[in-house]
């Protein structure tokens, strides 16, 4: 990562799941200062004991930001300096969104632009935001902010290309396993304490991650984004059904119940609409998605025509690779948070 050297990254929302996973990942490497923003003092507070006691030769290079992305005073305090920004803080709970639209509009929407103007205001080289495959098709709060979100990305990419120097680019990923308030610990936690675990619909499906692949995924995105580029990596998914057998394969069978669909929930999830599809690109494990680079001059656009708006299909957890239990096993075992439970287990 010869980009980073010496290098300031700033990373938004830094003390949740992902942040501390990019922070352990680029701990390591040549950078020389991490900045980790958010608005939680005690997990701030609870980082910096850790990085002290885990990583005492490298907790020198990580400063601490108190601040909310919805103060655009805050986020402005916290940028001079910063070469690179990860743009990680969201809301992105569904049913708390579906019940306060507006935070989370504050948030993922106001929030973001608050972030991407200071961005090219200081001159930021990089900056790659983080969104959801609830954004795509979005039926709840959660996702319709995640789609404004990246039309104000698109937006602010647009601009900053205009003046050539702030790079701004997205990714989108599934469900990152693990992470806070996802129902991977929710499974094993009722199973510890004996109770049936809780399933919405066995039948639907999920795309499943692991936080140090959302974050190769972000790492990817880096490298090789061009203004306005979407970025969504080529995931396995599995039903809700065979997650929890899964879970109960490792921690024990406690029974299941059915408690139906939750607020904003969708059967299945997409990573790549089919209108996305047909400006795509192939990278391997990954697809760009380039930007829409019309402007606002429709007038060719009515005379010409465009014969093609969508592709056959959407990417979805439908048809994507779909795992069995045994697979779905080996895939949530590549998750700190099983391996540490799994050993709490044995002993």
């Amino acid at each position: 990562m010869n980009s980073f050297t010496n290098s300031t990254l700033l990373i938004t929302g830094g003390t949740g799941s992902f942040g501390y996973t990019a922070l352990k990942h680029f701990l390591n490497t040549d950078v020389g200062e991490i900045r980790i923003f958010s608005r939680d003092e005690k997990k701030q507070d609870d980082m910096r004991h850790e990085l002290q006691v885990c990583y005492p030769d490298k907790a020198s290079k990580v400063k601490f930001y108190i601040g909310d992305v919805r103060n655009p005073q805050s986020v402005h305090d916290a940028m001079p300096g910063v070469d690179f920004i990860f743009h990680a803080a969201a809301l992105k709970q569904v049913p708390a969104c579906e019940f306060f639209p507006m935070e989370a509009v504050q948030t993922n929407v106001e929030g973001t632009n608050n972030v991407l103007h200071a961005a090219i205001e200081a001159g930021v080289k990089r900056v790659v935001c983080l969104s959801t495959d609830k954004a795509a098709y979005p039926i709840n709060a959660m996702g319709t902010s995640k789609a404004m979100m990246e039309h104000v990305v698109r937006a602010n990419a647009r601009v900053a290309a205009e003046r050539g120097d702030t790079v701004i680019c997205c990714t989108r990923y599934g469900n990152v396993m693990c992470s806070r308030g996802s129902v991977i610990p929710l499974f094993i936690e009722q199973i510890k304490n004996h109770h049936p675990i809780t399933i919405t619909n066995p039948d639907m499906t999920r795309f499943l991650m692991n936080l140090d692949e959302a974050v190769e995924l972000v790492r990817f995105a880096f490298e090789h984004g061009n203004p306005g580029d979407l970025f969504i990596q080529k995931a396995d998914a599995s039903t809700i059904g065979t997650l929890a057998k899964a879970v109960q394969k490792l921690f024990g069978d406690t029974g299941t119940q059915i408690i139906g669909t939750r607020h904003g929930e969708k059967l299945y999830e997409t990573l790549m609409t089919r209108e996305e599809r047909l400006r795509s690109e192939d990278m391997g494990n990954y697809y760009r998605v380039s930007a829409d680079n019309r402007d606002l001059n429709y007038d060719k656009y009515y005379i010409d025509g465009q014969v093609v708006t969508e592709a056959d299909e959407a990417y979805t957890s439908h048809n994507t690779n779909l795992l069995d239990v045994n697979q779905t096993i080996d895939k949530i075992r590549t998750t700190d948070y099983v391996q540490e439970e799994i050993k709490a287990v044995k002993k």
